[in-house]
């Protein structure tokens, strides 16, 4: 619950009682003068309407319609109002204001039925000729002793409601004026009496957030001194206490801002009791948001609520393995215990978190490594190894036959040798790279692209597909000119293999912000995407049976890579099935 000033509690009532006592004055001076205003109305319209029958009388007899729209018509511009003449049968004579012949018997009329009955007729309703709401006043017209008709005065209702609407505007301002003055004064008044205490309030708050320096004022009041006296000699005892606290919670809070391991700990209830920066970035979420948060609410992950609840059940550390599954999964390892207070009761579980994603993915690449090297040697020395013994068997007769195995045997040999080149030259490049003895000045780009697409000239002839240069003469970048040459030529080369003949690929290079791009684009079938994370990974093939039937090593990519990176630079691919694709290499700008 909200609390409130002390000033808003006792203001509000004083307000509040204005309020009700203006509005109810207000209310019954409003209703007093509508009924006084709207009498007056009625006298004034009936003196009106006496005045006009006075002057219809001695002209009644013999009236016609024409003669009573004339007379009508006189006595509304003398009465400032609609005047109806009615015959005692409910005719209409006359009217000042439409045209009797159209109008309806008006015999049924309240008003008209009053004066008909000698007395005088009100009535307020609505006009359907006018289409208003009027105030009717009725008088009868006498002649020879009896009732001979009947004469009607009437005003808009709207008249008088936007008279009494002014007066009323009147009435509220000052009303409205008068409350507000005595507003005010009740506003001085609750001030008097909550200034002292708001003077205390506020010294308090500055104790609370740890400026224990000043000293409160002694108020006149011997109560509100006492006070003021105790909460002076409390700050004085705090002030030392505090500082030591802070200290120490700066020290914690650096400690865990520091760890790159994410730390949490819950409350018993499996509320979060803290979290640093590491666990909520690992976990997702903002670490000033989820303090004091039900676990399950802020990480929706089943392995990491178990093991909490696990944690907090057990009286020895415990450790596990997590699994976040975001974007991409990430592993975590977990190391858990319970939080113990000074009289080794449990008061929750602490538990630290380690990300290992980088050396599952490690071991995941090392063993497939393994499998695909294992594997592409494999396939060579088998066939090399069974021509061989066919050879031995007898087949070393038959020249023919002999010639044949042979050459076979050549080609898995050439295979095994681009094999083991690649590879030593992948080590080589990472080697270099590591000891960072890779050579690199600024040169011109064009001649080594240039000199990239003369080595595939005759690959790309043989399937009549055309490389296309694009790069300005005067672009260069801090380069080694033999490792870009042998990383563009290998994206070449692929991009002749995987493309349909008469096809174009498209070699280009151009600025982009401080660095150059160096793209290839082909027209082949492109990349599926779940193949492109992984695809400048050793041995790593997107169609194993199609890579070997056309020659390659699987290692072409990876030196691609590892080359990029020599360069302080990366390598990049997007590509779309049936669209082509485009490998990248980002340099930096000499």
């Amino acid at each position: 619950m909200r609390r409130r000033k002390l000033l808003w509690y006792i203001f509000p009532s004083y307000l509040f009682i204005i309020l009700i006592v203006v509005a109810a004055a207000t209310w019954v001076g409003l209703g007093n003068f509508r009924t006084f205003y709207l009498q007056q109305a009625e006298r004034d319209l009936a003196a009106r309407a006496q005045l006009a029958v006075l002057q219809a009388e001695p002209r009644l007899p013999g009236l016609d319609l024409q003669a009573g729209h004339s007379l009508a018509k006189s006595l509304g511009k003398n009465a400032d109002a609609r005047v109806t003449i009615i015959r005692a049968d409910g005719v209409v004579l006359g009217d000042s204001q439409s045209d009797a012949r159209h109008m309806d018997n008006h015999r049924r009329r309240p008003e008209v039925l009053a004066a008909l009955a000698g007395g005088t007729g009100v009535s307020r309703r609505y006009s359907r000729t006018l289409n208003k709401t009027m105030l009717y006043i009725a008088r009868p017209l006498r002649h020879n002793g009896g009732v001979a008709g009947v004469l009607r005065l009437a005003v808009p209702q709207r008249t008088l409601n936007d008279a009494l609407r002014a007066s009323f505007l009147t009435i509220l301002f000052w009303s409205a004026m008068a409350a507000a003055g005595a507003a005010l004064a009740s506003l001085f008044v609750a001030r008097r009496i909550t200034g002292p205490l708001e003077t205390l309030r506020q010294g308090a708050a500055r104790y609370a957030h740890g400026n224990l320096d000043r000293r409160l004022p002694l108020p006149h009041s011997e109560e509100l001194a006492s006070l003021a006296q105790a909460m002076n000699h409390m700050a004085a005892q705090l002030d030392n206490r505090i500082r030591t606290i802070v200290q120490q919670r700066n020290e914690l809070e650096a400690l865990l801002a520091g760890m790159m391991e994410g730390v949490l700990a819950v409350d018993p209830d499996n509320r979060l009791i803290k979290i640093n920066s590491a666990a909520a970035l690992l976990l997702g979420v903002t670490a000033v948001d989820v303090q004091g948060r039900a676990l399950n609410e802020v990480v929706r992950n089943t392995d990491l609520q178990r093991f909490v609840a696990r944690t907090l059940k057990s009286t020895q550390p415990v450790q596990g393995e997590i699994v976040l599954h975001h974007d991409r999964d990430r592993f975590l390892q977990a190391h858990g215990s319970v939080l113990r207070d000074d009289e080794w009761r449990s008061i929750g579980a602490v538990v630290v978190l380690n990300d290992i994603t980088h050396l599952k993915r490690l071991e995941n690449v090392r063993r497939d490594f393994v499998a695909n090297v294992s594997h592409e040697l494999k396939t060579p020395i088998t066939s090399i190894k069974g021509f061989v013994e066919t050879l031995q068997d007898g087949a070393i007769g038959n020249e023919q036959d002999a010639r044949r195995f042979l050459d076979i045997i050549e080609r898995h040999a050439d295979r095994l040798n681009a094999i083991i080149d690649d590879l030593l030259s992948l080590s080589r490049i990472e080697q270099e790279t590591d000891r960072e003895t890779i050579a690199t000045q600024p040169g011109p780009l064009k001649p080594v692209l240039q000199a990239a697409m003369r080595d595939c000239d005759t690959r790309a002839a043989a399937k009549s597909i055309e490389i296309k240069l694009d790069c300005p003469d005067a672009m260069a970048a801090h380069i080694n000119s033999r490792l870009l040459e042998q990383a563009i030529g290998n994206l070449i080369d692929n991009a002749i293999k995987y493309s349909e003949p008469e096809t174009q690929i498209q070699v280009q290079a151009q600025e982009h912000g401080g660095d150059i791009l160096i793209h290839v684009r082909d027209q082949g079938r492109g990349i599926p995407a779940e193949h492109l994370e992984r695809i400048f990974e050793r041995f790593y093939r997107v169609d194993k049976a199609r890579s070997r039937k056309m020659g390659g090593t699987g290692l072409g990519l990876a030196i691609v890579k590892h080359i990029a990176q020599a360069h302080g630079g990366l390598a990049t691919v997007t590509s779309e099935p049936g669209r082509g694709s485009t490998f990248t290499i980002r340099l930096q700008k000499a």
